[in-house]
């Protein structure tokens, strides 16, 4: 099923409907603002439908089909009232938890998003993209072929809704289904070269340039992480750079994305119950082109590069072994003790590079590091290793006004980076001890790679939240478009 989804004004969005679905705590659905757009015989039975229901800690839905009234099918989807402090206060996990089940499947179908406070829009809109996922390899009936079955024109309803900067929304929306569509591909149809394809086709199409680096020049310029994690693969490995370069940039930032089209382990091979899934190891570099896209269709005021870490961590002849060492970009080097810690080493050269030829005055890396980050923050929270507590404190406040939300983890490299001691090597890529905070020692060998770097270091793991469901979340596209804001609380930062 393919889904259209715009975001407008409310009037535009109830227009010709066939389907009117409600969105917000109680007492937004029965406020003013809400009952002043909606046709009066829905204003008469929204009472009646909000009677009995009980939201939980997802919300609850009920669906009415009222005679004689456009539209004929009404939804309304009752969030819940508790909000922790730990949760975005715009309660998007329940937005999408309800239109993920309810949301009507076909025809053109009006989303009303009844919110409690202006600044909730942003989270919210994002929601309503996160429940909808545009990648499909099902088959469709000849006559569907034309079009899309269903139209979503979402609005926000609140006072001040006309002033909200639905433009922002949308484009940040288009942004996180697509992401969320490359994370859904299988490696048969995403692997390394139609990753860089996609990177080219999003430079040409808002005007940023683009390097890649690719194959046997990536061993030739030292690039020992990427080349030894994806060269015993059909589709080469490749190092993706965007450049955005506006002039009068003031600051510098660098997106780094870990890419992996395919993990099977390598020779420290999954096994049948862990590898299906694996198409999905490329959730970080997916938000950075995401996000990288985004910002730059926003007219993006400062320099912004988006690196892309592509390999496949295929098995075969040509395949690293346990024990091999690798030269990095940065110069360390790494005995290998386990071929699927493969991420870091992929980042590794990601930041490396980044710091050697961009200048940056903040690095963020995103990754679907760790297994880990979902023992330690869970299915919803990105965990976060930072070296800055300014950027740290804004990344959590970026993340509940995105929806995006995230947690902080212990930055402490003095207690972690002995886990990688080696006798033959600057380091190893596997920790000595599986019990001593993995998900902050994976990034701490991330970390080690910066070299001398003294800019803001944002590192987020997303193994967890870049999946719901067995589908691609976008995760992390709303995380950077929010934290790097156009007059955000970093722009000083740098």
């Amino acid at each position: 099923m393919t889904t259209q989804l715009s975001y407008v004004l409310a009037d535009v969005a109830v227009g010709e409907s066939s389907s009117l679905v409600l969105v917000g705590r109680r007492d937004a659905l029965l406020a003013e603002a809400l009952a002043a757009v909606v046709p009066t015989g829905v204003r008469d039975t929204l009472p009646r439908m909000l009677d009995g229901l009980k939201p939980g800690d997802r919300g609850a839905s009920t669906t009415t089909w009222p005679a004689d009234c456009q539209p004929n099918q009404v939804v309304v989807c009752l969030l819940p009232e508790p909000c922790s402090r730990h949760n975005s206060p715009a309660r998007p996990h329940a937005i999408t938890h309800q239109l993920r089940e309810h949301l009507p499947k076909v025809g053109r179908v009006a989303v009303l998003l009844a919110l409690d406070e202006p600044e909730h829009y942003f989270a919210a809109g994002c929601a309503v993209a996160r429940a909808i996922p545009s990648f499909t390899a099902k088959s469709k009936e000849p006559e569907a072929e034309a079009g899309p079955d269903r139209e979503v024109a979402v609005a926000f309803v609140t006072e001040g809704a006309e002033a909200l900067l639905l433009g922002r929304v949308a484009t940040a929306a288009e942004a996180i289904r697509s992401a969320g569509a490359l994370v859904d591909m299988p490696t048969s149809t995403l692997n390394t070269d139609a990753f860089v394809a996609e990177a080219r086709a999003l430079a040409d199409e808002v005007g940023a340039e683009i390097e890649v680096i690719r194959g046997q020049d990536l061993a030739d310029a030292g690039y020992g992480g990427l080349w030894g994690v994806g060269k015993a693969a059909v589709y080469p490995p490749a190092l993706v750079v965007l450049r955005h370069e506006p002039e009068g940039a003031q600051r510098t930032l660098a997106w780094v994305g870990k890419g992996i089209v395919y993990d099977t382990g390598g020779l420290s091979i999954k096994g049948k119950m862990h590898m299906p899934g694996m198409k999905r190891d490329m959730g970080g570099a997916a938000a950075v082109l995401g996000a990288f896209g985004a910002a730059v269709r926003a007219g993006f005021p400062d320099r912004l590069y988006g690196l892309l870490c592509l390999a496949e961590n295929s098995v075969g002849p040509e395949a690293t072994r346990p024990d091999d060492i690798l030269e990095m970009y940065s110069g360390k080097s790494v005995e290998v003790n386990n071929t699927d810690a493969e991420g870091r080493l992929v980042l590794a050269d990601g930041v490396a590079h980044a710091v050697r030829h961009l200048g940056p005055d903040v690095i963020v890396d995103l990754a679907t590091l760790t297994g880990a980050q979902m023992v330690a923050t869970g299915q919803r929270h990105g965990a976060i290793v930072c070296n800055d507590d300014e950027l740290e404190a804004a990344a959590i406040r970026a993340g509940r006004v995105s929806g995006d939300l995230v947690h902080p983890l212990p930055y402490c490299p003095e207690f972690f980076r002995g886990e990688f001691k080696s006798e033959v090597a600057d380091l190893k890529n596997s920790v000595a001890d599986r019990a001593n905070a993995q998900s902050s020692c994976a990034a701490q060998f991330v970390g080690e790679h910066l070299g001398d770097f003294e800019g803001g270091w944002l590192h987020v793991d997303l193994a967890g939240p870049s999946v719901a469901k067995e589908r691609g979340t976008g995760f992390g596209v709303a995380l950077l478009l929010e934290l790097f804001s156009v007059g955000d609380s970093l722009r000083q930062h740098a």
